[in-house]
């Protein structure tokens, strides 16, 4: 762990020595990994937990004293172990916040005693002992710089003729510690080596780019954009030389149009707002204040919602200087409708379009290149780093049984495109995402994708070393392999690729290295001959290096997975195995996910789901030789999955019942991409009734019980989609799945498990019965705690969940006392569609009960919700419609608190014009309510309530019928609403609402109907339509309501014949 903490770890002063560890993602990393070994640490390896450390691990800890319960003696602030050394001394002392610990199997049960405070605690040990080998085996292991003995001296003892048992378990330990140490750097590496670092360049041409759009008018995107400095190092930056060292670029004043002026800094870790630099501050000045963004644009797009707006509405490209060559590339074509077509993808229909030629590498040369000028025109971006191509088109051959063997060479397309020298990725209008139709081209394809990552890789920007002395000794020697793979003959194809397997093949210098000269080429040529081995060695290299997305792209252009596809054919199951695992990589972008179904790579991959036996004939090497098979045949269609003609294909296939079966297997690594499909293919309702009717609800509950976490998300969120349909919901109660649900409510750290969770706590909270039962387990408390600090996916969830369960009265109260009024007030200031809809559902819910009512009204909660009727989008005006209801009926003063907003009426009786039903309806029943109070009704009458209410009475929708009835009720009860009604044409259609089958629909036009007979020409137009015969039945109800309007309208238009009998008669 030294080695890790000194050299990894990221600590807030520039020596590991003092100053805490920073919170940053890597760290994170960091302290899971180490909480991991140490949670698991007891159980796995019990002799070395009960050895006793050389110096204590103390820290300042946030447990109490009533946390420590069995296996310890309590003494007020005082705690120790029951569990001795040898020479009596407690294992573990805590006096008031000071804990003193000497052995694992002590800190295995503080973690457990810390609870959702694991992470915090390993943070405050970790902080506190810089060190913790040192301490653990005493002053001679301590972590030192260069060569570390220390090793050596302890095998030395243990070879000893003598050596104690001590000794040989201290040995042990030291191994582990150096294994978690190898560990933590090898995931340090990975996710260092992910990250895109900024440099002096490509700052200044986001500052030029940005500098366009500033100006003056309405059309502007940005106010100004300037320097703190004008003074400009050698090396780019504008920072003083002291904050240089720090990383940072340049300071930067940028002036929104709706924003206060953003003090922004400029590192090679990203760009964050600062305390507001002007020239040179105080230290203060310099601190972060909020989130590193990888850009400018993504930062502004996040503080500024003016500059989102318009900054997509940008018309922009990319000028270059006319380059000395260039060359033509190879597009992908619009891909025709599938009609059993086999010839390979690049014989399709292609159009051509001009591509800028990769430059030579000539930055030493003054006057090489000239750098790219960013215009005003943006729709060609997605251009990336020059590179020339090592290798050249070759014919190449491979020897095979002594004999040479020519493989045709496949047309290979430059997958390195140009990009401009800014980093403004993440805005629309790229090049390469433009799906373009060629003039003789037939249709086009539906490339719909299910998940959320439905393009995950779609235009990586491609990082590449600016000069070839930076690379490592790595590249070279796996070039002068691929030399060999070219010329030489079949033993000594073998070697070469065995001796590329020794290499690091997860770092991208040495999958580039492949590409670059050629390699990949020679790689996909070898799976086309005979020999088993060469297949064998290139699909492993191929499996480790297509996890890059330039690779998988690479092999997709050459023709590399119609060969795959092909080798899923073999009676080799290695080969197999290794072709599907290959495949599942390389199909995680649209077009290699098409090129698999189009060369019936679905139903071979569902044909391997087949190959665990029901016979018991086989040997238990075979069997698990089989069940390798499934798993990679499962992790291909996991990646095929995502797209929605795939999910028809694997169904067609016979895929469904196939997984089901998978579904029982005990083998958590079979299971995970299996589940992993199924929550994939749940999106579709024709996959929802199979899992239903194929019993995999009940696996899929079990599952959630598992320890593996990941296959916990995936169930869960396979249920999330499948409990749409209620019939599922009533079985993941039947089998007891809603307590594991709830369960996995504590596991807040896991981000995609616990949107996973809530999202299906969500849609089995939809039933009432599981309602109850949620209440039984306590749910409500949990998901309250969860509405703060939480990312969108999961608050969406939650707030369903609550939202539904708020259905019943016992619940609200629940909420309440728990304090989650008021965070579902405050995420109605939010921009989230899904969340807003959700969040309004729920204030709404809880505005029913009058207690929850004054602390909405108290947190001005209504007037945000009338805010919402601005929105553009339809779900949400009328979830906010539905939501004001209840709020207006138990407010305490309703009527002024209305009237209070301003131009509020008539914002809501202008929402009478949407052509969305649910709007409608929503936007009537909140007239109805609002019309209750006088001087409201004469204010919407003024703005036109009447004629706009009278214009949708030919509705057929019953639910809009019956609140538009309520909503005609309450106006007829002002001035001479009753006739302006009658004029406008409202009768007659109200007449025929009788006629629904829905008894609501009922009551509400027989009260407004009776409203409207107290005026004489209405009566005639209601008898003329026939409504005595109808409200004549309605009148042996048994809602007295209806009753009571039913006899009163025809009351009404009694009394109107018998004064024009009287009248005509005397």
């Amino acid at each position: 762990m030294g080695v890790a903490l000194s050299r990894a770890a990221q600590w807030t002063t520039a020596s590991s020595g003092a100053g805490k560890l920073e919170v940053t993602p890597l760290n994170e990393s960091l302290l899971k990994e180490i909480l991991r070994f140490v949670e698991q640490f007891s159980s796995k390896y019990p002799q070395e937990a009960s050895l006793l450390f050389k110096e204590p691990l103390q820290w300042e800890t946030s447990l109490q004293p009533s946390d420590f319960k069995n296996e310890y003696d309590v003494s007020g602030v005082v705690v120790k172990s029951q569990e001795t050394g040898s020479d009596g001394q407690p294992l573990l002392q805590l006096s008031s916040s000071a804990i003193s610990v000497y052995s694992f199997s002590q800190l295995s049960k503080i973690v457990q005693l810390a609870k959702n405070k694991k992470l915090k605690e390993v943070r405050a040990c970790l902080e506190a002992n810089k060190d913790p080998t040192a301490k653990i085996l005493g002053p001679s292991f301590a972590t030192v710089e260069g060569e570390d003995m220390s090793v050596l001296r302890l095998l030395e003892k243990v070879t000893e003729d003598n050596v104690s048992k001590e000794t040989e378990v201290k040995m042990k330990l030291l191994l582990l510690l150096q294994q978690l140490d190898t560990l933590l750097l090898s995931n340090s590496l990975k996710q260092i080596a992910q990250e895109v670092r900024l440099n002096p360049a490509t700052v200044k041409n986001d500052v030029e780019l940005l500098k366009r759009f500033c100006g003056e008018g309405e059309k502007r995107v940005l106010k100004s954009v300037e320097y703190t400095s004008d003074y400009l190092f050698s090396n780019g930056c504008r920072t003083p030389p002291w904050r240089q060292v720090h990383g940072e670029i340049c300071y930067l004043i940028i002036e929104t149009c709706d924003t206060d002026p953003l003090h922004i800094t400029c590192s090679t870790a990203g760009v964050f707002l600062n305390g507001g630099i002007k020239q040179e501050g105080d230290d203060k000045d310099y601190e972060r204040k909020g989130d590193v963004y990888k850009d400018l644009v993504t930062l502004l797009k996040n503080k500024s919602p003016h500059f989102t707006e318009n900054i997509d509405k940008q018309d922009f490209a990319v000028n270059e200087e006319p380059l000395l060559t260039q060359k033509m590339e190879h597009v992908e074509s619009v891909d025709a409708e599938e009609q059993g077509q086999t010839q390979r993808s690049y014989e399709l229909q292609e159009k051509n379009v001009l591509e800028k030629a990769r430059q030579q590498r000539v930055q030493n040369k003054p006057g090489g290149s000239k750098k790219s000028e960013p215009s005003l025109k943006w729709k060609n971006l997605g251009l990336a780093s020059p590179y020339e191509d090592a290798g050249g088109k070759k014919s190449t051959k491979h020897g095979v049984n002594d004999t040479f063997v020519e493989t045709q060479d496949r047309p290979v397309r430059s997958e390195s495109k140009k990009r401009a020298n800014f980093s403004l990725s993440s805005l629309p209008g790229r090049l390469s995402s433009q799906k373009m139709k060629s003039a003789g081209g037939t249709g086009t394809e539906d490339f719909s994708e299910s998940s959320s990552e439905s393009e995950e890789d779609e235009e990586q920007p491609e990082r590449r070393p600016e000069t070839n002395t930076d690379l490592p000794s790595e590249y070279w020697q796996i070039q002068k392999l691929v030399k060999y793979l070219k010329g030489g003959n079949q033993p000594a194809t073998v070697i070469a690729l065995c001796s590329m397997r020794d290499f690091n093949l997860a770092q991208e210098t040495c999958q580039l290295a492949i590409r670059d000269v050629g390699g990949l080429e020679v790689l996909i040529n070898l799976l086309d001959t005979e020999e088993v081995k060469c297949k064998i060695g290139s699909l492993k290299i191929l499996k480790e290096i297509s996890r890059n997305s330039q690779i998988r792209r690479a092999i997709a252009d050459l023709g590399g997975l119609q060969t795959m596809v092909k080798i899923l054919d073999s009676q080799d199951k290695e080969l197999k195995c290794l072709a599907a695992e290959t495949i599942a990589n390389v199909a995680k972008f649209r077009r290699g996910r098409r090129t698999v179904r189009q060369y019936g790579g679905i139903k071979r991959l569902v044909e391997l789901l087949d190959c665990v036996p029901d016979s018991a004939a086989l040997t238990e090497e075979e069997q698990e030789r089989d069940v390798e098979v499934a798993r990679c045949g499962a992790l291909a269609l996991w990646s095929c999955s995502k797209s929605t003609r795939n999910k028809e294909a694997i169904r067609r296939a016979g895929g469904i019942p196939l997984l089901a079966r998978l579904l029982k297997s005990p083998h958590e690594n079979m299971l995970i991409p299996v589940v992993g499909t199924l929550q994939e293919c749940a999106s579709e309702g024709s996959y929802r009734i199979a899992i239903q009717t194929e019993g995999m609800i009940e696996d899929l509950v079990k599952n959630l019980s598992c320890d593996n976490q990941e296959l916990q998300m995936h169930c869960a969120s396979a249920i999330f989609k499948c409990a749409e349909d209620k019939t599922t919901r009533d079985l993941v109660r039947l089998f007891g799945g809603l307590k594991p649900l709830v369960n996995l409510l504590k596991e807040t750290e896991n981000k995609q498990l616990l949107a996973a969770t809530t999202g299906a706590i969500w849609k089995c909270s939809i039933s009432m019965e599981n309602v109850v039962k949620f209440q039984e387990y306590k749910a409500l408390e949990t998901l309250v705690a969860l509405l703060t600090h939480q990312p969108e996916e999961v608050l969406v969830n939650v707030v369903g969940a609550l939202g539904e369960c708020a259905q019943k009265p016992a619940n609200r109260a629940v909420i309440r006392k728990w304090g989650g009024v008021e965070p579902l007030v405050e995420l109605l200031t939010g921009t989230n569609r899904a969340l807003l809809v959700n969040v309004t559902r729920a204030v709404g819910a809880c505005a029913t009960e009058p207690e929850n009512m004054a602390i909405i009204d108290q947190l001005d909660g209504v007037r945000l919700l009338w805010s919402l009727l601005k929105n553009p989008n339809p779900d949400v005006q009328a979830s906010a419609a539905w939501a004001i209801c209840p709020c207006i009926e138990n407010a305490k003063d309703a009527g002024e608190m209305v009237r209070s907003f301003v131009g509020g009426l008539e914002l809501i009786v202008n929402l009478l014009r949407s052509v969305d039903g649910e709007v409608l309806a929503s936007v009537c029943a909140a007239i109805a309510k609002i019309a209750k109070d006088e001087e409201n009704l004469a204010v919407i009458t003024d703005h036109g309530v009447v004629p706009m209410l009278a214009k949708l009475t030919d509705t057929t929708d019953d639910r809009l019928r019956r609140h538009l009835a309520e909503a005609v009720a309450r106006c007829c009860l002002w001035g001479s609403n009753k006739v302006s009604f009658g004029e406008a044409g409202a009768v007659a259609p109200l007449v025929r609402y009788l006629k629904s089958m829905d008894a609501s629909v009922h009551r509400a036009t027989a009260q407004a109907l009776f409203q409207l007979s107290k005026d004489p020409n209405n009566c005639i137009t209601m008898h003329e339509h026939g409504v005595v015969k109808l409200l004549l039945a309605m009148m042996g109800s048994t809602d007295e309501v209806l009753q009571e309007a039913a006899a009163g309208c025809v009351a009404n238009i009694r009394r109107l014949a018998l004064a024009n009998e009287k009248a005509r008669y005397g």
